[in-house]
């Protein structure tokens, strides 16, 4: 059979594409044909490439509705379609939520849930016109279920982000398809902070998996639930977490048992 993770002719989006995990999925989808624009506030230093093809920039801060739908028109005009929307851009440095600002709040929730809003509408009226649809993957995390200290305002707006892809996929079905991928603990540069001395073994060591993920485990998964192997997926909510965490009173009674 012809190999259904092709997508030459197809035209993808990848917000926040040129770093960390989006640049992975920028590169999965150009390695695997797709013509990728990419978004950020600032131009990269170099454009994002892979098997010989180089994505297109536009500058843009998706949490301004207008911004966001430039990007999408911005990507017509260059292609002619949008076939993929993956809404990447997101994050949140840590807070102390009984001093943090009001405006901190606002800026965490305007990227994380309002923003992949802002780029889907206007993504979806373009792939309700076109015969083969479309397909828009929101990259969630496992924060959005399980909070921990210094992230409240960030996880309150994963939870939202995951109860925003079932809405929206109720709502846009059946020409347009909305997935979830709730990430887990994954090795990016701006993360490697997080993990401690020892390069993330002993946080790696929490994870059934044995591993934390990389930034190409979550591009897989955006390019299955973006091609016809997932044509009858939609509002569904992929975990590439590696299992989750082992509970913490387990970990604790296996320490004292060797101790």
């Amino acid at each position: 059979m012809d190999n259904p993770v092709e997508f030459t002719g197809r035209v993808a989006v990848v917000t926040g594409g040129t770093r960390g995990i989006g640049l992975a999925i920028t590169r999965a989808f150009l390695a695997a044909g797709a013509d990728v624009v990419v978004c950020g506030r600032t131009s990269p230093a170099e454009l994002p490439a892979a098997s010989g093809r180089t994505a297109s920039f536009v500058a843009a801060d998706v949490r301004d509705p207008e911004q966001a739908r430039a990007v999408v028109d911005e990507a017509v005009a260059r292609h002619g379609r949008l076939d993929v929307l993956v809404n990447n851009a997101g994050g949140s440095p840590n807070a102390d939520s009984a001093t943090v600002s009001p405006r901190f709040v606002e800026r965490i929730v305007a990227l994380n849930l309002l923003a992949p809003f802002y780029v889907a509408q206007p993504a979806n009226a373009v792939m309700q016109q076109q015969d083969s649809g479309g397909a828009i993957i929101n990259i969630g995390s496992v924060a959005g279920r399980d909070p921990e200290p210094g992230t409240a305002a960030y996880a309150a707006a994963k939870a939202g982000l995951a109860h925003l892809t079932r809405g929206l996929a109720l709502e846009w079905a059946p020409r347009v398809r909305v997935n979830h991928i709730t990430t887990g603990l994954i090795r990016t540069d701006s993360a490697a902070e997080y993990y401690g001395k020892d390069g993330g073994a002993s946080v790696a060591a929490t994870i059934p998996m044995g591993r934390l993920a990389e930034p190409a485990d979550v591009a897989s998964a955006c390019l299955f639930l973006a091609s016809p192997l997932a044509a009858y997926v939609t509002g569904a909510d992929l975990a590439v977490h590696g299992g989750g965490e082992i509970p913490a009173r387990y970990l604790a009674a296996r320490q004292a048992d060797r101790s």
